[in-house]
């Protein structure tokens, strides 16, 4: 089956006459959902990459097909993680893919990356007790800057996960989009109301720490930018994890180049807190 990764959140089949963009076989429900999502974060003014990936998510069964062409039959599926990481390299984005000892070179991701426009300039991995951590330093093909697009951050996490249903199937089970596309959904839903953390600390002088915990779904990272920004705070950069069904964020923001106040806090804690608890609510007039 043939689907379409959106950073709006949503992940769309894609019938065989079906256009993979523009076309009478892309649903209205998909350009409404794009159109809100890209309404609240500012466009680079450099050319644009398609916010959107085509990928094949396959209903295979086990043993698991690694990216190299090994093999791993283990029982015990590890927590796979993803970590989109904007403040420890200056001039790139670091991504981190972990998902026990079961990846490969992840050529396939690399190729997937560099569809997206982007360069891989450096690929690493080394090894600790929660397994093989493959890293990669990508940068933006036009500019030969780290990626600073909400929208392409969160295409790039997607296509990073629908490489690992692609790969792994297994991983559906600790994935929040194994639910829908997984050949086995994860045995229990989060409860977004005890899974929800929100925190905000001084962090220097000139700005403040936003630490969000909270179920993970697609389109959630250009969504927690777009609140964060309606409300005239700036966010500066950070780090967006996905670990299995869970998303952890952690960005650097502030008020007029000055930390966020008592006041203003809870503004944006109430805010995020009322959107993650509803995450799929519409427009009446829609």
């Amino acid at each position: 089956m043939v689907v379409l990764a959106t950073t709006s959140g949503s992940l769309l089949p894609l019938s065989p006459g079906s256009k993979k963009l523009g076309g009478a076989g892309v649903p209205s429900l998909w350009w409404h959902s794009l159109r809100r999502s890209r309404s609240g974060v500012s466009i680079p003014s450099e050319p644009r990459f398609p916010s959107y990936v085509a990928v094949r998510t396959p209903r295979a069964a086990y043993p698991t097909a690694v990216e190299d062409g090994s093999s791993n039959k283990s029982n015990i599926i590890p927590i796979p993680k993803v970590i989109i990481d904007q403040d420890s390299d200056p001039d790139a984005t670091i991504v981190e893919i972990t998902f026990g000892d079961r990846l490969g070179a992840l050529l396939d991701t690399m190729n997937s990356l560099r569809n997206l426009g982007l360069d891989v300039v450096k690929a690493n991995a080394y090894l600790d007790s929660s397994g093989k951590h493959n890293r990669f330093s990508i940068t933006n093909r036009f500019t030969g800057r780290k990626i600073d697009d909400p929208e392409l951050l969160e295409t790039i996490r997607l296509t990073i996960i629908n490489n690992l249903l692609q790969y792994h199937p297994e991983s559906s089970s600790q994935l929040a989009m194994g639910a829908t596309f997984g050949v086995e959904p994860p045995e229990k839903k989060v409860d977004v109301d005890i899974a929800t953390h929100i925190n905000i600390y001084d962090d220097g002088s000139d700005r403040s720490l936003l630490v969000v915990e909270t179920a993970d779904r697609p389109g959630l990272l250009v969504d927690l930018v777009k609140i964060i920004t309606d409300i005239n705070i700036t966010v500066q950069s950070g780090e967006f994890d996905t670990e299995g069904l869970l998303a952890k964020a952690k960005f650097h923001v502030s008020y007029r180049n000055k930390p966020i106040v008592k006041s203003l806090q809870q503004v944006l804690s109430n805010s995020l807190r009322y959107f993650l608890r509803r995450p799929t609510t519409e427009e009446a007039s829609f």
